[in-house]
């Protein structure tokens, strides 16, 4: 492999691109390298690497000569290198705060607050998480004398174990909270990682390589790799090397990845589609149920997962409510990310900009009503329109078994399905999807609100709210995932459970 040049920047980086980082050295791209575009202007970010799956295989090996060393340190030292690296981050706010805004269109405080500031936190969060207990004493059992031996009391010792080398691919939509959401836990427990970011934005996590790295990581401890090319991301899940994948993506790649998983029973974590519904009952409180559901439009416009995208609302406050969401439409800025008062960025490239377009006219032809949006924005000077902007869009009067209803379409987009019944039919209305990520309910009645959030077939459930407890669960039924993390429950995700047993 070709390592680090004498004449190469601080991580991997210099005029020629970025480079790999695999077994604690900064390598030369196999593939060359690919211009990352910046989906406001249509600018050049930089230069991605793109790795051959030779590539990718010499990282796994990295990994899993490493991982016998580093599941064994101190978790005292663990928990340090990831504080240390929280620091790092925090000391490069402002310029890695500048390139997520960049690579991925999003408003200066949603790159600053919710990538990097998420990131950085997360970091510090499994940095605690790494003290967290790994073993627990089970009652003793007293067993009868029989052909298993002589009469005993049996201790038992629940103990977790790291899984072993995991490979983490990781979403476009939030190139820092995304993949630290998968590293930081993962490392906590003593796992190492191949880290595979998304092609549209991966300089952000080459960054993040460069603060493990700094923070004291042992070589081989974290690895990160990238391209376009398909055959990369296959490297890195069938590699043999690789006991655990965690991705974030869509639902259809994840069912591939899966298949791939099963041929050696790796172990999986998969957080996929969403087409959260936002149940509206007469009594809620409307304006606060717009204040949710708007969040669609301006949280990463539209590109995520989690977002009420799917309002079921009762014909008694229907109009009233679509009154009220045209109306906050009307009031939300679409334009350049780095300009004050900005609220809707661009999404992420022209082909997702031309697939949620799509929708919109499909939604219309399938009998949906547009209330808003439809025409795509101008952004920046006079006639010359760069970048990949897309109007926030309601669509009205929809039936469920619209495609724009049932499929994900990943963009500021918002569809209003009314009902004239209860919580029945409420509830079978959420129910009648595919996914199953995260629901909400508003409500004045919060007996009522909780009996129907029990009743949504959903990962998560958010009442009067799409605020999110980051200590709770995070997951999906259905074809939204597979397994449960934040909080210690990433923990849990990235680790096996072994029993002691002994005769006291």
């Amino acid at each position: 492999m070709t390592g680090t040049g004498a004449g190469q920047g601080r991580g991997g980086q210099d005029r020629d691109g970025q480079r790999l980082f695999i077994g604690g050295d900064w390598v030369e791209p196999a593939g060359g390298h690919y211009e990352v575009v910046n989906p406001a202007d249509e600018s050049v970010v930089g230069l991605a690497p793109e790795a051959s799956p030779a590539q990718v295989l010499e990282a796994t090996e990295a990994a899993a000569e490493a991982f016998e060393g580093w599941s064994r340190t101190r978790p005292e030292q663990r928990a340090a290198i990831l504080d240390r690296a929280a620091d790092i981050v925090q000391r490069e706010f402002e310029p890695w705060a500048e390139l997520a805004r960049a690579e991925t269109g999003a408003p200066t405080g949603i790159a600053r607050g919710m990538q990097v500031g998420v990131g950085a936190a997360r970091f510090r969060r499994y940095a605690k998480g790494a003290l967290e207990p790994v073993e627990r004493g089970l009652p003793p059992q007293v067993t009868e004398a029989g052909p298993m031996g002589r009469a005993a009391v049996l201790g038992a010792l629940e103990v977790r174990q790291p899984v072993g080398v995991v490979t983490c691919i990781t979403s476009y939509n939030n190139p820092w909270a995304n993949p630290a959401g998968k590293v930081a836990p993962a490392l906590a427990m003593g796992n190492t990682v191949v880290v595979k970011p998304a092609p549209q934005d991966p300089l952000s996590v080459f960054r993040m390589a460069e603060a493990l790295a700094e923070a004291g990581v042992p070589r081989g401890v974290v690895n990160v790799v990238g391209g376009q090319a398909v055959e990369v991301g296959e490297a890195a899940v069938a590699s043999p090397h690789v006991d655990m994948v965690s991705f974030t993506g869509s639902t259809a790649v994840g069912q591939r990845i899966a298949e791939v998983c099963g041929r050696s029973m790796k172990r999986q974590l998969m957080e996929l589609g969403g087409k959260g519904a936002a149940v509206v009952f007469e009594d809620a409180d409307l304006d606060a149920a717009v204040s949710g559901i708007g969040t669609t439009f301006s949280f990463y416009s539209g590109q995520i997962c989690t977002a009420p995208t799917r309002v079921i609302v009762h014909r008694a406050v229907y109009a009233q409510l679509v009154e009220k969401l045209t109306a906050y439409l009307g009031r939300m800025k679409v334009g350049d990310p780095a300009a004050p008062g900005t609220v809707v960025g661009p999404v992420i490239s022209a082909a997702h900009r031309d697939r949620i377009e799509a929708y919109v006219e499909l939604g219309r032809k399938e009998g949906a009503r547009l209330a808003y949006g439809g025409a795509r924005p101008v952004v920046g000077a006079a006639g010359r329109g760069r970048g990949f902007y897309v109007a926030p869009t309601l669509l009205v009067d929809c039936t469920s078994d619209m495609r724009v209803v049932r499929e994900e379409i990943f963009g500021p987009v918002v569809v209003v399905v009314p009902f004239e019944g209860g919580e029945d039919e409420a509830v079978a209305l959420a129910n009648d999807s595919d996914y199953g990520l995260l629901s909400y309910v508003w409500s004045g009645d919060a007996a009522r609100a909780f009996r129907v959030a029990r009743r949504l077939r959903a990962g998560g459930v958010g009442v009067n709210t799409i605020g999110r407890n980051m200590e709770a669960p995070f997951g999906g039924f259905k074809r939204s995932g597979v397994g449960r993390d934040v909080g210690s429950y990433a923990l849990h995700a990235y680790s096996e459970v072994q029993s002691i047993v002994w005769a006291g």
